[in-house]
């Protein structure tokens, strides 16, 4: 599968956050987004989601796909999506049974989340919310995953095991599109850096 965007735009509350943006990305690629706060990242992440409206351009898929876009891409944004009121299992077994996955216990053995797997979602820190809402990536194979800034708030074992995961996922054919301030140790095969503000 190869994703393609061409002459990208979009427009909101009448400012244009970008214009022209033409990339590309293709099955066991990783595509690393950077720019300043403010750039359009956030932004570009949301729209391939199907979360925020194209103003120009198009995004295709080849070969073509009976599914949209946003049904083929796991979208990880800033905000974690997670149910306070459901323990750390339930959440990702809702999210499994949503997406038609396999299930919570890849995802919470990976992010070292068992121990944590019946406690309330409202007790836990930052960075245990947020491996959390990584873990969902686990819980149902999708071919092209989204991630906003997935570094934020993770201890170096958990940093590890974010690249651990994008590492397998690139190895399965995927495609991960992602928006960082970080150094990686994942070498990047694309580049998109997005302008400053005016």
């Amino acid at each position: 599968m190869k994703l393609t965007a061409s002459a990208l735009a979009c427009e909101r509350n009448g400012r244009v956050v970008f214009s022209g943006l033409n990339f590309s990305g293709a099955a066991g690629e990783l595509v690393e987004l950077r720019g300043p706060n403010g750039s359009g990242k956030s932004t570009l992440l949301r729209l391939l989601a199907g979360l925020v409206p194209l103003s120009a351009g198009v995004v295709t898929l080849t070969p073509t796909h009976d599914e949209s876009l946003p049904r083929l891409c796991h979208y990880i944004g800033h905000h974690d999506a997670l149910k306070n009121s459901m323990t750390v299992r339930e959440n990702l077994a809702f999210w499994s049974t949503m997406l038609g996955g396999r299930g919570a216990d890849e995802g919470l053995h990976h992010f070292s989340l068992d121990g944590l797997s019946n406690d309330s979602v409202q007790l836990l820190s930052a960075g245990q919310r947020r491996r959390l809402a990584l873990a969902r990536l686990l819980t149902a194979p999708r071919f092209i995953w989204l991630l906003d800034e997935p570094m934020t708030a993770l201890d170096a074992p958990s940093r590890k095991a974010v690249l651990d995961m994008i590492a397998m996922h690139l190895a399965d054919g995927g495609i991960v599109i992602a928006a960082t301030h970080d150094d990686w140790d994942l070498k990047p095969d694309h580049v998109i850096t997005l302008g400053t503000v005016a």
